[in-house]
């Protein structure tokens, strides 16, 4: 078994995996086991500094990573999801390896 081979593997069966890692979630309308991960969005937002807060207007956001396997094509930028019964916009999405990394923003009023 190679390098790629023992990854994919730890991918399904502890990163992505309601008894380790995983949780699951409903991802317009299917339940799917993802890893949502805060505190790679707040260095992400470090790198990439942005107003989230106007006029009484705050903007959530939230990342998470899903086997491509079982989420399908990867998501186009811009198109909504729905994450838990809630509507968010898709800011960003990469396929590493087999997984894909989602980064989600709803904005709401105060």
């Amino acid at each position: 078994m190679g390098f790629k081979d023992i990854v994919a593997k730890d991918n399904r069966s502890v990163f992505l995996n309601p008894a380790e890692f995983g949780s699951l979630h409903r991802i317009d309308g299917r339940t799917l086991c993802i890893l949502v991960d805060d505190n790679e969005m707040i260095e992400r937002e470090k790198r990439t500094p942005s107003n989230d807060e106007l006029d009484g207007i705050y903007k959530r956001k939230l990342l998470f990573y899903v086997l491509a396997k079982n989420f399908g094509p990867l998501p186009a930028v811009g198109r909504l999801l729905t994450l838990d019964d809630r509507k968010y916009r898709i800011i960003d999405a990469v396929n590493e390896d087999g997984i894909y990394s989602i980064s989600l923003e709803a904005v709401r009023g105060v």
